[in-house]
């Protein structure tokens, strides 16, 4: 019987959103427990994932679990990403406040957003349109007025707005695709999951040097596939 009131009283404490003050000391736990303690070093990530709302990216019903250290369903078969894999591949790309950069797969909004956070202008492409639609519209609320979201197909990145500082994919993909490459600067940055279709990938670091692309592989993960039109 005392089991099952303390679960109830669980259930209850998390059926009901924090008040904003608790969001905050959440948002710090989560700086200072999964990134500080782990190899997360860089000052303007740090500040970033401090400053971005993760709850407000996240649909109601695990909004209780916001900052919690893995991965969260945002519907239409899409996740947002483990905070730490979220300040891992923003601290990889060495971004300042001049960078240009692509994301492919906008998702919620909260990668674009922690990057908004970081560098002059951030283009982010996603191919699920309600998804994009949202996450347009939540950045837009935030005042995000740095981040534009395009609905379409990412594999071919965004040729108009190119090139770029850096180019991060939030999607795992079989084989790097070319056209990201050709819309890289020289001295450019791409981190992107690749790897078999649905199984364990390599996140993976490119770097520009004129017609050489260095290739480095950082660790093993697991993303959502990369969704094209024909998918």
């Amino acid at each position: 019987m005392l089991l099952r009131i303390l679960t109830l009283g669980f259930l209850l404490s998390i059926s009901f959103p924090y008040a904003q003050e608790d969001y905050g000391r959440l948002r710090q736990d989560m700086v200072n427990t999964q990134l500080k303690t782990r190899d997360i070093y860089q000052k303007t990530t740090l500040d970033a994932m401090l400053k971005v709302p993760r709850h407000i990216f996240v649909p109601d019903n695990v909004k209780p679990y916001a900052y919690t250290d893995g991965p969260l369903s945002i519907g239409e078969g899409q996740t947002i990403s483990q905070p730490y894999i979220v300040a891992f591949m923003t601290q990889a790309l060495k971004l300042n406040r001049n960078s240009r950069v692509l994301e492919v797969g906008t998702g919620s909004g909260y990668q674009a957003a922690v990057l908004g956070e970081i560098v002059d202008s951030v283009f982010t492409i996603e191919i699920v349109e309600p998804l994009g639609k949202r996450a347009r519209k939540t950045l837009q609320k935030l005042g995000y007025s740095n981040v534009v979201v395009r609905i379409g197909d990412g594999y071919h990145g965004w040729e108009e707005k190119s090139p770029f500082d850096a180019i991060m994919v939030t999607a795992g993909a079989e084989k790097v695709p070319e056209p990201l490459l050709e819309q890289l600067k020289d001295g450019g940055k791409m981190i992107i999951p690749v790897g078999p279709h649905r199984g364990i990938r390599q996140l993976v670091l490119l770097e520009k040097k004129g017609d050489r692309i260095k290739r480095r592989n950082m660790m093993a993960v697991r993303f959502v596939p990369f969704v094209r039109p024909e998918d």
